[in-house]
C-alpha cells in the first residue's frame, strides 16, 4: 500500500464543541479567541486538524445548529476577524481547519424562512417544505421530528404545516429546490475562499424528503416510553437516493479548491453507509462511520465490524472511525476508565482517518446534569429518557483553578470532573495519565508509516483479546486489545514493545509472549 496522498489521511481530526473549549470574555461560553489560545496545546497533542461544531450567528434554539446567516459569526463565539486570525494562526502552525456545516435546515430567524413564511407567493416559499393540512387539520403525514413529536408545525399565517427533522424552530430546506442548493454551495464557497480546509456536513443522510410525502411505516419495535421519534421507520425521510446527487454537487464545489476534504454525518447500516463514498468515489472523501460507539465493547463483535467495513468499503476508498462526538456519552462513561485507554488505543491503530472528542484525551466523563441545569432541547422535549447531550458537551478542564482554566465566569453547564486531578496541568508529565497516552499513541502513529498508511491485516480474536497486525511495505506493528477485566495469556511472533496502555509495562523490550492485564491494549514492533 502507498503513502496517504492527503493530509486529511494521514493525520487524526480533534472536534472542538466551541461553547465548552475555552472562554476569553469570562461570559461562561467558550469562543472563537479561546480556541485560538489553545492552538499550542492542540500541536503539542499531535492532532492534524480541528472541526469547530457551529459559531454561526444563531438563536441558539439548538446551540447553533439553528442557523441563521451561513456566512457569519455569532457575537457570542466572536467576530470574523476573530475567524480570519483563527485561521491563520492554525495555518501557521501545521493545524487545518473544518467547519461544521448545517444544510438540511436553517432557524425560524433565518430571513429565507421569514421570507418563505410570509405569504403563499413568495419566491423563497418553495425554499421549504410546505404542506396542506391533513384531515381535521392535522399535520400532513405521520414523519416524525428527531426530537419528539410530529415533524410539522402549523403556520397559521398562511394556513399551511412546515417540516421540521428536528427543533420546530429548525425548519428542513427543500433540497430538490436548485435555488437552495446552489444558495447553500455560495455559502460553502464564502468558508473555502477564507481558507478552510474542510467541512463535516451535519445529518447528511437526511436531506433529501420524499417528494410525494408519503407516510413512513410503523416501527414494530417501538415501545410506549421510547422516544417518539422512533415510532415510526425512516422510510421516506432518510438515505433517499436523489440524496447521493446532492453529495456528488458538494463534492463538485469542494474539487474546485485543492485539498479540501467533504466529511459526511451518516447514521447508517455499513452497506448503505459506503455509497456515500459515491460513483467512483465522486462523493464524499470520509462519510464518518459511528460503528465503534454503537458495537457492544467485546472482542468478537468489533472484529467482525472491522471486518465487514474493509469488504464493503469501495477500491481505493479511505476508512475512518469515530468513537465520541458531541451527540453520544463520553468514552470513560460508556466503557469506564479502563477500557477507555484501550479504546485510544483501537481508535488510533486501526486503518484509516481516527476522530477524537475534545476531552476524551483527558479520560473525561459525563457530567452530571441536575434538573435545573439541562440546557439541551432534546432532554427538555422528551425529559428522563436518556436523549439528553449536556452531560458530554461540558467545558474543557485546563488548570487547577476554580474556572478550571475555562472560564472566570460562571461555565454555561457544571464540570464533568475536578480540575485538580482531571485537567490538562494535573496530567501534563505524569506518565500514567490519559494525556500522556493519547499524546504517545499519536506521536507513534504519525512515526510509523504502519499506522497511518499501512494495511491491516490478521484480525483475530482470543478469550476476548482482539488482535490485528498493520503492515507498511517491511514494516509490521502487532496491536493487542484485551476487551475485558481479566487477565489473558498471550502468545505471538517475538517483537519489541513499543507501547502499553498499562503505564507500569517496561516500554522496548524484546517479548513473545506476556499475560495482558485488564484492559491493557499493547503495540508490539515485529520483525
Amino acid at each position: 500500500m502507498t503513502n496517504p496522498r492527503h493530509w486529511w489521511q494521514d493525520g487524526a481530526i480533534y472536534q472542538i464543541y466551541p461553547r465548552s473549549f475555552e472562554d476569553s470574555n469570562a461570559d461562561g461560553v467558550g469562543d472563537l479567541p479561546g480556541i485560538l489560545d489553545r492552538l499550542d496545546y492542540l500541536v503539542d497533542l499531535g492532532i492534524a486538524a480541528i472541526w469547530i461544531s457551529p459559531f454561526y450567528p444563531s438563536p441558539m434554539a439548538d446551540f447553533g445548529y439553528d442557523v441563521a446567516d451561513y456566512t457569519g459569526v455569532d457575537p457570542l463565539f466572536g467576530t470574523l476577524a476573530d475567524f480570519d486570525r483563527l485561521i491563520e494562526a492554525a495555518h501557521a502552525k501545521g493545524l487545518r481547519v473544518i467547519l461544521d456545516f448545517v444544510p438540511n435546515h436553517s432557524s425560524d430567524r433565518h430571513p429565507w424562512f421569514l421570507e418563505s413564511r410570509s405569504s403563499k407567493d413568495n419566491p423563497k416559499r418553495g425554499w421549504y417544505l410546505w404542506r396542506d393540512p391533513g384531515p381535521d387539520g392535522r399535520p400532513p403525514n405521520n414523519w416524525m421530528s428527531q426530537f419528539g413529536g410530529p415533524a410539522w408545525t402549523f403556520d397559521a399565517l398562511t394556513g399551511q404545516y412546515y417540516c421540521h427533522s428536528f427543533l420546530k424552530e429548525q425548519p428542513d430546506l427543500n433540497w430538490h429546490n436548485p435555488q437552495v442548493r446552489e444558495a447553500i454551495y455560495a455559502a460553502m464557497r464564502f468558508w473555502l475562499d477564507k481558507g478552510v480546509d474542510g467541512f463535516r456536513m451535519d445529518v447528511l443522510w437526511l436531506l433529501i424528503k420524499d417528494d410525494q410525502f408519503r407516510d413512513n411505516p410503523p416501527n414494530p419495535d417501538w415501545r410506549p416510553g421510547d422516544s417518539t421519534s422512533w415510532m415510526v421507520l425512516p422510510r421516506y425521510t432518510a438515505d433517499q437516493p436523489e440524496t447521493h446527487l446532492i453529495v456528488a454537487e458538494m463534492r463538485a464545489v469542494m474539487d474546485k479548491y485543492p485539498e479540501r476534504v467533504l466529511i459526511g454525518e451518516i447514521y447508517l447500516p455499513l452497506s448503505e453507509l459506503v455509497r456515500y463514498y459515491g460513483q467512483d468515489l465522486t462523493g464524499a472523501q470520509m462519510p464518518f462511520n459511528f460503528r465503534l460507539i454503537q458495537a457492544e465493547w467485546r472482542a468478537d463483535p468489533i472484529a467482525d465490524l472491522i471486518r465487514e467495513y474493509e469488504a464493503l468499503l469501495p477500491q481505493g476508498a479511505w476508512p475512518n472511525w469515530v468513537m465520541g462526538n458531541h451527540d453520544q456519552r463520553r468514552l470513560a462513561s460508556r466503557l469506564g476508565p479502563a477500557q477507555a485507554r484501550t479504546a485510544a488505543v483501537l481508535l488510533l491503530t486501526l486503518r484509516g482517518t481516527p476522530t477524537m472528542y475534545y476531552g476524551d484525551e483527558l479520560g473525561l466523563p459525563d457530567a452530571h446534569i441536575a434538573p435545573d441545569q439541562v440546557q439541551d432541547p432534546a432532554e427538555k422535549n422528551q425529559p428522563g429518557i436518556g436523549q439528553g447531550r449536556d452531560p458530554e458537551r461540558s467545558p474543557m478542564l485546563w488548570d487547577r483553578t476554580p474556572g478550571a482554566g475555562f472560564t472566570t465566569g460562571r461555565p454555561w453547564l457544571p464540570f464533568a470532573a475536578d480540575p485538580a486531578t482531571a485537567s490538562v496541568a494535573a496530567q501534563d508529565g505524569d506518565p500514567a495519565s490519559m494525556l500522556t497516552l493519547y499524546r504517545c499513541l499519536l506521536a507513534l502513529r504519525r512515526e510509523l508509516p504502519a499506522l497511518h498508511a499501512g494495511s491491516i491485516e490478521y484480525v483475530f480474536t482470543h478469550d476476548g483479546v482482539l488482535g490485528y497486525v498493520r503492515r507498511e511495505g517491511a514494516e509490521r506493528v502487532q496491536v493487542m486489545l484485551n476487551l475485558t477485566n481479566e487477565w489473558r495469556h498471550i502468545d505471538f511472533p517475538a517483537g519489541r514493545l513499543l507501547l502499553s496502555s498499562a503505564p507500569e509495562r517496561e516500554l522496548w523490550k524484546v517479548v513473545s509472549s506476556f499475560d495482558l492485564r485488564p484492559a491493557e491494549a499493547v503495540v508490539v514492533a515485529l520483525p
